[in-house]
């Protein structure tokens, strides 16, 4: 038989009952869930429209699965995937097969002798901007006017103060905004599903009183539409750019409320905060994830070969 010959089998259980199974014993925050959700059914689809029974693909399939992904166009951006988006995708999958093979539906993980994109892990796709950029952003939040001002200024603020990411704002409740020995906190959930908490910045806590005025201490979402929904991620991602757009950032077509978060990162280290200390406020497991986020590592001003230097200086040593 060829190696991708279809073979005529279904998926028994039902598919949904195995990725149900799954997600349910993964600690993931509501947006990831969604993603892996959506890749998984993905490869599903491919599989059905080859007639391919997915208990029974080896590594060839997965491999003929992943070079159609990487031809595949992102409706979003025009362009086809990049490397990092099919490397989610398999990792998805991947972490599905893994599941199934615990529970002996499979005889192995198939994704784990595919061949997957390379991806640089010390570069991020996500465009950056500079502190006066994040400044002039926030400016243009404090112009706004309307019923919506008080809340945008305050989502804005805490993108760019906190560097928490856009799922994590727009999960937000207002049950989980308190004091902590002296400090105004937020808690919320990280990736993970971990419980994190931070301290709100002067700048958050004095857009927060303004906006907690207008918005009443009613329990519920923290950020809530018109109609009393939840602000979805969607509506920040337009609400990021619109403002950069009156901001004159020049690449505000091409922003996201990650944005804000990759110039937090930078900010902070070019302001002497230990890589520790920016990995742990910003929920890395990994502090290479970190250097990711800081655009400006390689500035050779950040030499640490001048503060060595400095410190001779001080000494009165020879040169």
């Amino acid at each position: 038989m060829h190696p991708l010959q279809p073979v005529q089998h279904a998926l028994t259980p039902a598919s949904g009952d195995f990725t149900d199974a799954w997600l349910a014993n993964r600690r993931l925050s509501a947006h990831t869930r969604a993603a892996y959700r959506r890749d998984v059914h993905q490869f599903l689809g491919w599989c059905a429209g080859r007639d391919l029974d997915p208990l029974r693909a080896s590594f060839l399939h997965v491999n003929a699965y992943a070079r159609d992904l990487e031809s595949t166009v992102d409706v979003r951006t025009g362009k086809v995937l990049a490397p990092a988006s099919v490397a989610r995708k398999l990792s998805a999958l991947s972490s599905w097969y893994a599941f199934l093979l615990r529970l002996q539906a499979v005889a192995a993980n198939p994704v784990g002798g595919a061949d997957r994109p390379r991806v640089d892990r010390d570069t991020s796709a996500t465009v950056g901007l500079s502190g006066a950029e994040v400044d002039a952003i926030l400016a243009a939040a404090a112009r706004q006017e309307g019923p919506t001002a008080a809340r945008d200024l305050t989502i804005l603020a805490l993108l760019a103060d906190l560097g928490l990411r856009v799922g994590e704002v727009v999960a937000l409740d207002h049950a989980d905004i308190g004091t902590e020995r002296g400090h105004r906190t937020v808690r919320f959930v990280g990736k993970g599903g971990k419980p994190r908490r931070r301290a709100l910045t002067p700048n958050v806590v004095a857009a927060l009183e303004v906006y907690l005025a207008v918005r009443g201490d009613v329990p519920g979402p923290l950020f809530a539409t018109a109609s009393g929904g939840r602000v979805d991620r969607h509506a920040v991602f337009r609400l990021v750019r619109r403002l950069a757009k009156d901001a004159g950032v020049p690449a505000w077509a091409r922003l996201s409320p990650h944005s804000l978060r990759h110039a937090f990162a930078t900010s902070a280290r070019d302001e002497g905060v230990p890589l520790e200390d920016v990995q742990d406020a910003m929920g890395h497991a990994d502090p290479r994830t970190t250097r990711r986020y800081d655009r400006d590592r390689h500035n050779l001003d950040r030499d640490p070969a001048y503060t060595i230097a400095a410190a001779r200086a001080r000494r009165g040593s020879p040169t």
